[in-house]
């Protein structure tokens, strides 16, 4: 097959795991800087051109789209799937995931379970807000924050005022979310590939931390995980629309609550963590998925 990987650098762990493996199993691989792609929107004949030449019909195609260019960087894969790529994750799925409050919106209306999150615009309902999440602690939430950035925690209800305030004040969206204490800085991130969770690691966080991103400093370690939170992780996941998924759940005393889901799952921390070839499967789930011009969503929303 023709693959091509959506990915600003090559020489990024997950993309270049994504090249060995594609080529290990005699696929050809390009890797594309989706800043670089630029599209010709015709009905009759679509094309995607790539640094002055017009790219062939690729079967598959992988996104490795970075949030910072989400709007880009769909609307290139929704041209590829209009030519009749396969796309690993489809354009649709990706843009509603990277959306974190229609992403929990979503789940929540199919039962999944969630923090307690809250949503507001106006400095006079903060009281109610905060009173609506559980009280403090509270974590709150930067909408396009990624990695753990834009993510505070806020010990006392007086610092949740002042740090809710200081948000809006600055006209950015945000949420707010009960603090879950019994996860104890940890999350389990679990990778979806099809219907199955193929790998799954806790991610601890740093003494002082909160926060468990393993950009954050925090540590990854092999973790075995129930069947409660295995189905969780699988429906989120589905719900979304992703084939590929990187879900982050934590343990709480209710059960298994989704934390995100996130479209674009980084390949090192889990395959380090459990010692399983994650690129190698998620290329044979290529392999029996593939075919011209199937998508689920066919351009809906």
């Amino acid at each position: 097959m023709q693959i091509a990987i959506l990915s600003r650098n090559k020489k990024l762990y997950s993309t270049r795991r994504l090249i060995e493996a594609a080529e290990a199993r005699g696929h050809e691989v390009q890797v594309l800087d989706v800043l670089r792609c630029y599209m010709d929107v015709v009905s009759s004949k679509p094309q995607v051109h790539f640094k002055g030449e017009c790219l062939p019909n690729y079967d598959a195609v992988i996104p490795r789209i970075g949030a910072s260019v989400t709007f880009y960087g769909t609307a290139i894969l929704r041209q590829f799937e209009m030519m009749g790529a396969f796309p690993l994750c489809e354009s649709v799925a990706i843009s509603r995931s990277r959306d974190k409050l229609r992403s929990l919106q979503l789940l929540a209306r199919k039962g999944v379970g969630l923090p307690n999150t809250g949503f507001a615009h106006d400095p006079d309902d903060i009281q109610d807000l905060i009173q609506m999440c559980g009280g403090a602690p509270l974590v709150i939430k930067l909408l396009e924050g990624t990695q753990g950035i834009g993510v505070v925690l806020a010990e006392t209800k007086k610092a949740a005022e002042s740090v809710i305030e200081a948000f809006m004040g600055l006209q950015v969206n945000i949420m707010v979310q009960e603090y879950i204490k019994e996860a104890k800085g940890a999350d389990i991130r679990c990778l979806v590939v099809g219907d199955k969770v193929v790998a799954a690691m806790k991610r601890q966080a740093q003494p002082g931390e909160f926060r468990s991103n393993l950009h954050r400093g925090g540590s990854a370690s092999l973790v075995k995980i129930t069947p409660g939170e295995r189905a969780t992780a699988v429906k989120a996941a589905k719900i979304m629309g992703l084939n590929v998924a990187g879900v982050d759940l934590l343990r709480s005393e209710r059960g298994p609550l989704v934390m995100e889901v996130n479209s674009s799952p980084g390949l090192h921390g889990i395959e380090q963590a459990t010692q399983k070839d994650v690129a190698t499967m998620i290329i044979e789930f290529i392999e029996k998925n593939a075919k011209p011009h199937r998508t689920k969503t066919k351009g809906k929303g």
